[in-house]
Formats: C-alpha cells, sequence, structure tokens
C-alpha cells in the first residue's frame, strides 16, 4: 500500500509538472485513472519541414507541442487518444529512425534520436493501446510535404507565390487552388466542416456525402491555415506559428 501510494504522488507530481509546461492555455491532464508512462522530444514531421516536439505518453492519450526555446512552457499543444491511434513502421528515409503516426484527425511522421529509442516509443503505445477498448474509427491520410514536389500534383502547374500549395485533406497530395476548389464533409476528420479536397477524392466523395445530406460547394482560395487545429486533433491544418 505505501509503494502504492508514493507511486501515486509521484505520478500525480510529474503529470501537474507536464500541465504546468503548456501554461494557462493548456488542457488539465490530471485524472484519477491516468498515468504518466514516458516522455521525450521527437522530430514531427510538418508540412515545411521537420521540428523538435516534446512528446508525453501517458496510459490513455499521447500529448504533444512545439518546444519554446526562450519561453517557460511548451505551445500548441495537442491530444490523441491512445484507442484513436494506429502505428506504421518505416524504413528510414527522409528522417532517419521514422514511423508514422496515424489518428483520425491527421496522421504525421515522426523520428527518434536512435532504432533503440524508436522501438521503445512504438513498443510503450502498443501495450498500452492494448489495455483500451478497441477503436474503429478510420485515419486521415498523411500530407506530402511541401518541399516534396514543385508543381501541382493532379495538373502539373508550377507552384509560384501567386499559384499556392494546397493539401487535399482526404489523398494529401499537394495542389493547387484551381485543382481544389471543391469541399466536403469527411467525418472522422471533422463532423460538420467541409474540407478542401482536390477533384479526384471530390468525384469519389460526392454521391456519399449527398447521401448523408450534407452540401457540396466551391470553396473560395482562402488562406491554407483558415481552419485551426483544436487542442484534441480534429482538424488536419498545421498551426501557423509552430508549422504543426
Amino acid at each position: 500500500m505505501g509503494e502504492t501510494l508514493l507511486f501515486s504522488n509521484d505520478n500525480q507530481r510529474r503529470i501537474r509538472a507536464v500541465e504546468k509546461s503548456f501554461g494557462p492555455a493548456g488542457v488539465r491532464l490530471m485524472d484519477p485513472e491516468r498515468v504518466l508512462i514516458g516522455e521525450g522530444r521527437l522530430m514531427k514531421q510538418s508540412r515545411r519541414g521537420t521540428q523538435p516536439k516534446a512528446f508525453f505518453l501517458f496510459n490513455d492519450m499521447l500529448v504533444y507541442g512545439s518546444i519554446v526555446i526562450n519561453g517557460h512552457w511548451f505551445k500548441g499543444q495537442k491530444i490523441v487518444p491512445l484507442a484513436d491511434i494506429k502505428l506504421e513502421d518505416l524504413e528510414d528515409g527522409y528522417m532517419k529512425y521514422q514511423w508514422l503516426i496515424k489518428t483520425p484527425g491527421k496522421s504525421f511522421y515522426v523520428s527518434a534520436a536512435s532504432q533503440e529509442e524508436k522501438q521503445e516509443w512504438m513498443e510503450h503505445i502498443e501495450v498500452c493501446k492494448t489495455r483500451l477498448p478497441s477503436s474503429d474509427r478510420p485515419v486521415a491520410m498523411s500530407w506530402i510535404p511541401d518541399h516534396f514536389s514543385a508543381i501541382c500534383m493532379r495538373c502539373t502547374r508550377k507552384f509560384s507565390i501567386t499559384q499556392r500549395r494546397h493539401h487535399c485533406r482526404k489523398c494529401g497530395v499537394l495542389v493547387c487552388g484551381g485543382c481544389s476548389k471543391k469541399q466536403v464533409v469527411i467525418d472522422h476528420i471533422h463532423p460538420t466542416k467541409r474540407l478542401r479536397v482536390c477533384g479526384k477524392c471530390h468525384s469519389g466523395l460526392s454521391e456519399e456525402v449527398r447521401g448523408r445530406g450534407y452540401s457540396i460547394e466551391p470553396r473560395s482560395d482562402e488562406d491554407e491555415h483558415s481552419c485551426e487545429e483544436n487542442a484534441y486533433e480534429n482538424l488536419t491544418d498545421e498551426e501557423p506559428d509552430s508549422l504543426g
């Protein structure tokens, strides 16, 4: 009993420290059933490149945020329920020791400092998942980073200052504004918001969306980041200040 109490007190202290590190804008993390399993720094691939992120693994969720070098806390706190996460092991590519974290709201690449650290993260996440109710929610496609293509991957027009890059929320490819004027509701990303999709995906989704009673409308060429992520990762846009 004494050892259990000591563990409980230490666990609560560590969780409070994580809460505090995100400042007043952070979501409350303290819960009687929640345990902080581990924490560390991983590189995360965003649409404009890679950035270091602080990751915190709990027994029921994964929390991460941008690292503020000269500040007192992390920012851009994101929370992903572990039950919704699917992992895909990858060979070294653009990043060494990388793997893919798939979630309903977004899917993204991360990498560790070593193969051993990568395996520890993946194994601990999988072990925690086995203790949770399984989820059958579909996952979002990962976005192709901006620097992977200089042309629209649908019409081959060259990107420029006036011909901006966008991402199809359904398939994740880089497209120009002309090839992504349509918008549809993609339930697992957001239950009501219409999101940008390319013409190819729109053709495949339009009948399904009409059958559910949602409208399909052309979208204006608004800023790529007009739909902000909330803390619980239900959108696929990156936060504008920290690049995701």
